[in-house]
Formats: structure tokens, sequence, C-alpha cells
């Protein structure tokens, strides 16, 4: 059973602040890759850190095959599964027609690896104003691909708060003067201070 995600948070900040201030090395938890697939394995959104283990999109189009009939007949609906995996922890969890999967190393934290994928979860969930699914997914692809773009960076962890990524990730389509309506920048800038404000008050 994976702990209470306040702990998880303050694990992951510590390794974060550690990995900071010091030249990367092995002790610094890294994420493999970040997994968004459908109800039938086919990519939503995916990034890849580790070009190594799947120097080609074939190989990554086969991890992600294999991984996803490995895991699909599990109940990974109300918690995250974990399950070992070619020789990597994968980290998993579904909503609706959506299966997210956070991939390390077989020596790395389980917990952090859970934190990762809880953080992508929950803020995939503010961005898409609660309506998790496919459709929603595919006609909100750019801030999906900012979230994860905020959450790692080449393997390293970034950031796991939910509601920080969400921020981030309006605050930076407004920048860029995305295509995306007023209405939904502010309706995901509006849920994210609102979630950020019932933690505060806890």
């Amino acid at each position: 059973m994976i702990p209470g995600n306040h702990f998880c948070k303050l694990v992951v900040e510590h390794i974060q602040h550690n990995c900071a201030s010091a030249m990367l090395d092995e002790s610094c938890p890294s994420i493999k890759n970040i997994l968004l697939l459908d109800s039938e394995g086919k990519r939503v959104a995916v990034k890849y850190y580790s070009e190594e283990d799947w120097p080609t999109n074939t190989a990554k189009e086969s991890f992600e095959k294999a991984v996803f009939t490995k895991t699909q007949k599990t109940n990974a609906r109300t918690e995250a599964e974990i399950a070992m995996f070619e020789g990597t922890i994968v980290v998993y969890k579904f909503v609706q027609d959506l299966h997210f999967f956070v991939t390390g190393g077989e020596n790395e934290n389980e917990l952090i690896l859970a934190t990762v994928l809880q953080g992508f979860f929950d803020a995939v969930g503010i961005l898409l104003r609660g309506n998790v699914d496919k459709k929603e997914a595919l006609e909100n692809l750019d801030l999906i691909l900012l979230c994860l773009d905020e959450i790692v960076d080449g393997g390293i962890i970034l950031e796991t708060d939910s509601n920080v990524i969400a921020s981030k990730v309006a605050s930076h389509s407004i920048d860029a003067g995305a295509p995306l309506s007023e209405q939904t920048i502010s309706q995901a800038l509006a849920t994210a201070r609102e979630h950020l404000a019932r933690q505060l008050l806890k």
C-alpha cells in the first residue's frame, strides 16, 4: 500500500532539494517515461527521457503495447498500482478511458514514482475541469504536453504539486498566446487556485 500523498510529497521535496544543490548523480531519482494511453493502448500523450532504453519509435510503441497488455486487467481506478516490467518499475492509474503510467528504473523509489503519477493525474484533472477522458484530453493536448514539461525535465523531477503544475501550464499558455479559449485558461487558473485554497484551509 502506498502511503499518503503528503508524506510522499515531503520525500520528493527533500530529494529535489538535494539534487538541485548538487551535480546530477545516481542518487537523484530519474523518470524513464510518462505515458498517457487510451483504453485500447494507443497513444494520447507520451514523453520518454531514456533514449538508450527505447532508441527507436518502434521500441517505444512496443513497450507501450506490452505495458498496456500487462496492466489492462488490473483494478487501478481507485488507487495507483505498481508492477515490475522488463527491468523497470511501472506505477499506473486509470480513469474513464485513459491510462496513466510513470516508469522508473528497477532501483527507483516506488513512493517517488507514485507521487509523480499522482501529480500528473491530478493536474490533468484540474486542467480538464474534471472531465478526464480521451475526447477532452485530445481537445486539450497542448495543455497536457505542457503539463508533462512542468513535471519532469530530462528525467529529473521538477514539480509534483498538481495545483502548481496546473497554474504554470495555464500561465504559460497565456504567455505563449496559445490558441486556447479565454474560458479554458481562466477556468484552469480558477480551479487551481480553488484547490490550493482548500489545501491551505485544511
